[in-house]
């Protein structure tokens, strides 16, 4: 299987982000639960300019992220697993199964309740976390999970900023959106007209995440816009997405997602947290992450090949699908910042916290043990088959 430069780029840089990640997050819930909390915790909620400092990052920093993930896509979309329609069709199937079985058992324990604005919460994959957990068995897991388990968390991540655009908008100043998309029509008119220097689109980005920011809609999907409004070209390293996609891959795993962390996961628990973890929102978004993300990435996928739909990856079993469903269980950024979305109350917003970051450590910790046994399995019956030859 041919393995591009850029693909192996980003997975190395996923995998190394997804260890800052860790380390973030243990520090800040380290430094949020000492006597430091309150001075830790206010320095988050700030303002700065009409908004707090957490509230700059998750709207403005977060768009870098939403448009380097798009930058992902398109590439995925033109020369990677995605291009062909065989191909894509398993990780795409994998990936809606993954969201609306999690959305479903969520809604079905909050139905009729304030907490049911949260089914979005387990629906997302942490594509850093994700990647750095299978990193850790190494050369034990073929090139073609890493591979399926990345598209399938980014077609996560695409569907989760649907998610936002539809359910998590409240109002829409249409003059403001007007104003947005006219930017990015006139972002795809240079493309057709081969423009490929950066700079005008550099520009034209900021211009319609201002006013995308205004709009009512979330800004962070101007990101996702503006990186399919960037030349891709032939996809070489001399072209314009590729040069912009090369350059975030650092700033975006070292700086923009280590702040977000930091950031959000500044949670001073409560002395009854534990009662909390028996909210019905806290089991929706544990049983979603936990139980729903693998139960939904394997009944799609299985569905899907028993069909004839399309076929699994060369090297991969369905032990792996499994493993990989288990590990989109991972949450982390995506979880946290739709939760941040949902509820408006500080008391469902900080046990929505402490629940997403329970249950990725669990789907973590499930799906490297799950993927380790897998495989030391499949070692030993080749070793057997290659004993009775």
């Amino acid at each position: 299987m041919k393995i591009t430069r850029l693909f192996t780029e980003f997975f190395e840089s996923e995998k190394a982000s997804g260890i800052l990640l860790i380390l973030c997050t243990v520090f800040s819930l380290l430094l949020a639960n000492t006597s430091f909390a309150l001075e830790y915790v206010a320095f988050w909620k700030f303002d700065l300019n009409g908004h707090t400092v957490e509230h700059w990052i998750n709207d403005g920093l977060m768009a870098i992220f939403f448009l380097l993930i798009g930058l992902e896509l398109e590439r995925e979309v033109y020369a990677g697993e995605l291009s062909d329609f065989r191909n894509a069709l398993l990780p795409i199937l994998a990936a809606i199964g993954g969201m609306l079985v999690p959305a479903a058992l969520y809604f079905m324990l909050n139905k009729g309740t304030d907490a049911s604005a949260g089914a979005g919460i387990p629906m997302a994959t942490d594509i850093a976390f994700a990647l750095a957990v299978l990193s850790l068995l190494g050369k034990r897991v073929p090139i073609s999970l890493k591979i399926f388990l990345t598209a399938l968390a980014v077609i996560d991540d695409i569907g989760a900023i649907l998610c936002i655009a539809l359910f998590y908008t409240k109002s829409i100043d249409w003059g403001q959106l007007g104003i947005s998309m006219s930017i990015f029509g006139a972002l795809l008119l240079l493309n057709r007209l081969k423009v490929r220097n950066l700079i005008p689109y550099i520009i034209g980005g900021i211009l319609m995440w201002y006013f995308m920011l205004h709009s009512g809609l979330h800004a962070t999907i101007s990101g996702v816009l503006l990186a399919f409004a960037i030349p891709f070209g032939n996809g070489n390293q001399k072209s314009s997405s590729y040069i912009l996609q090369h350059f975030l891959h650092w700033p975006v795993a070292f700086i923009i997602l280590p702040i977000f962390a930091l950031a959000n996961t500044a949670i001073t628990f409560p002395s009854d947290w534990p009662q909390h973890l028996s909210a019905t929102s806290s089991l929706g978004v544990f049983l979603g992450l936990v139980i729903g993300k693998p139960l939904g990435v394997f009944l799609m996928s299985f569905l899907a090949v028993s069909m004839g739909c399309c076929s699994l990856p060369q090297g991969l079993g369905w032990k792996h699908i499994l493993g990989a469903g288990i590990l989109a269980g991972i949450g982390f950024t995506m979880s946290i910042f739709i939760s941040l979305l949902a509820f408006e109350t500080d008391t469902y917003v900080v046990s929505s916290k402490i629940a997403i970051l329970i249950s990725s450590l669990m789907a973590s910790i499930i799906g490297l043990l799950f993927l380790r046994f897998a495989q030391a399995q499949k070692i030993e019956e080749e070793v057997e088959e290659i004993i009775r030859i």
